[in-house]
């Protein structure tokens, strides 16, 4: 009987010896700081960048990034945490559509100003379109932008699933690649149009 009160307390010693233990240790380490971005032989590196450019019919455009690295060389831009807005004017002169694309990264040719977004790509429309996919390219002088990559797009109710996406903005055509599957939501009917019961 007189060997378990000192048992106890043993076990409560060590216990309380390892809790300082551990708790000085996480004192005397260091903490981690956010890792920046690993030395590359890019010509320039930016934080927080802006560009923006407008053309001649009004429609104007604008890329932020939070990570950037130039290449004068390969007149290649790569980016991180890309989010690019373009603002469409109409053919009337009234306010056009909108999209906001992001990413998680990409690249922009500086003498053609394609761009290719990579990861959680997710494109949304002011006419209420959004597409998902992980990847998905511009082609500036054609106006058009394309994916391999499989498509989730919703819109409406609708959600379509496809294995590719390619749409050509000045003739306002879109095309969804492959296999499609799409689901639609039944709208409620109006309550005039229910017909009385009998």
């Amino acid at each position: 009987m007189r060997k378990a009160p000192f048992i106890i307390l043993t076990l409560v010693v060590v216990f309380l010896s390892v809790v300082v233990g551990v708790l000085v240790h996480r004192a005397r380490v260091p903490r981690t700081l956010p890792i920046e971005p690993t030395a590359t032989n890019a010509d320039y590196r930016l934080k927080q960048v802006r560009l923006q450019e407008q053309s001649r019919d009004g429609s104007r455009w604008q890329l932020d990034a939070e990570h950037s690295e130039t290449f004068e060389d390969q007149s290649k831009t790569t980016m991180r945490k890309v989010t690019i807005t373009v603002d469409q004017s109409s053919k009337s002169g009234q306010t056009g559509r909108s999209w906001t694309v992001t990413g998680d990264e990409g690249d922009l040719n500086q003498e053609t100003k394609d761009v290719e977004l990579r990861g959680n790509v997710v494109l949304v429309s002011s006419d209420g379109l959004r597409l998902e996919t992980e990847r998905l390219r511009w082609q500036a002088d054609a106006q058009r932008a394309w994916t391999d990559a499989p498509v989730v797009i919703y819109r409406a109710g609708a959600v379509v699933h496809g294995t590719g996406f390619e749409s050509r903005v000045a003739e306002e055509v879109s095309n969804i690649k492959g296999r499609v599957r799409a689901t639609f939501k039944r709208a409620p009917a109006p309550e005039s149009a229910v017909p009385p019961r009998s």
